[in-house]
């Protein structure tokens, strides 16, 4: 039988746990050592900037020991009144003595103060402006982008959506890995640590509320429990995963996955291309590396285009996505254009290319 209270209790457990396990990008700051050994050379001068202060006006203190006020004697009053400590044994007993107290010393013990205990304030704030970021990261994030897996693939297919507008802060990431996280925060993208075939580690993400998912894992089965876990979650986004041979690309496909790209088999027949025409695999190579030369690019038809042959057209159309369907540039069905359908041409790659609205790089292999 549970005990009052400890809902709440596993609750906040369970919210603490999930701080630790999602990093959001920060500003990059110096090493901790650095920050406390730099705090202590100020407060070391202020220390001694008030010891030489008491001991340049010594003639106006008294010491009730032996009268006098040594170089010594400034010291241990300047360490006893920084520290707030004051034994009274040496006082200020001089009117200008009196005032500098008032007007130099008594800032100076503030500032003494600030720079010790707030080295101590910030450690115990940290952990609540982490909360508070966090919480507000998630009432912010809507139609984000889930990236499951940050190797070569994820951050290849990171950097293509990027270029085509998407802001790096509508970027989550998803690897079990500290340090590629950490990789990841680096880049301005949030992070969640964690195994991506769990859901607990994909509400992290907020895969629920995610518009797209991409999932780059370095194994096939791995790549097919996360399409399914992430289609249980979210029945709306869009899914594209990489998979590593081609006969578990049906797999993932009836695991969820809206498009699967066999990167094994893709390179495998680039480098067949390149063999039997290198110019050929050039210009392959050219149209799969994003933002030079040309590129494979999705937009809308134009209201100019309506009723238009492809050939009529401008732009060099590759294919003519209608309704569900992907249909070749010469195929006898397309007819003329729609203003529904949405055109996959080869574009001279340019700032103004990736800038058109509602522009959609498509994935590649």
């Amino acid at each position: 039988m549970k005990l009052p209270g400890q809902d709440a209790m596993a609750r906040q457990a369970d919210e603490k746990l999930v701080a630790r396990q999602v990093k959001l990008p920060r500003r990059v700051v110096e090493k901790p050592l650095r920050q406390v050994a730099k705090r202590l050379l100020i407060a070391l001068a202020v220390l001694v900037a008030t010891a030489f202060i008491v001991w340049a006006d010594r003639s106006g203190y008294h010491d009730n020991s032996d009268t006098s006020v040594d170089l010594l004697d400034a010291f241990y009053y300047a360490t006893v009144t920084l520290s707030t400590t004051g034994y009274g044994d040496i006082t200020p007993v001089s009117d200008g003595a009196r005032i500098v107290n008032i007007l130099v010393i008594t800032p100076l013990r503030v500032l003494f103060l600030i720079i010790l205990v707030g080295t101590t304030l910030e450690v115990l704030t940290e952990r609540t402006r982490e909360e508070w970021r966090l919480n507000r990261w998630r009432s912010n994030l809507r139609d984000h982008t889930v990236v499951v897996g940050f190797g070569t693939k994820g951050r290849s297919a990171v950097q293509t959506v990027c270029a085509t507008g998407l802001k790096a802060d509508q970027v989550v990431v998803v690897d079990p890995s500290g340090k590629v996280i950490e990789s990841a925060t680096a880049h301005g993208y949030a992070g969640v640590v964690g195994d991506a075939t769990r859901s607990d580690v994909l509400l992290r993400a907020e895969v629920q509320k995610a518009r797209q998912i991409i999932i780059a894992t370095q194994r096939d089965d791995t790549a097919v429990l996360v399409a399914l876990t992430a289609r249980q979650l979210n029945r709306t986004a869009k899914i594209v995963a990489a998979v590593r041979e081609e006969e578990n690309a049906p797999l993932l496909r009836q695991s969820g996955a809206d498009a699967v790209i066999t990167s094994a088999s893709a390179a495998g027949r680039l480098l067949g291309l390149s063999v039997l025409s290198p110019s050929a695999g050039m210009v392959m190579e050219d149209l799969i590396q994003q933002g030079s030369g040309l590129d494979l690019v999705e937009r809308p038809v134009i209201k100019a285009e309506v009723g238009l042959k492809v050939r009529e057209t401008e732009d060099l159309v590759v294919s003519v996505v209608r309704g569900h369907r992907v249909l070749g540039y010469d195929d006898q069905a397309i007819g003329t254009l729609q203003l529904t359908d949405r055109l996959i041409t080869i574009v001279r790659a340019s700032p103004g290319t990736q800038s058109v609205p509602d522009t959609r790089r498509l994935p590649q292999g």
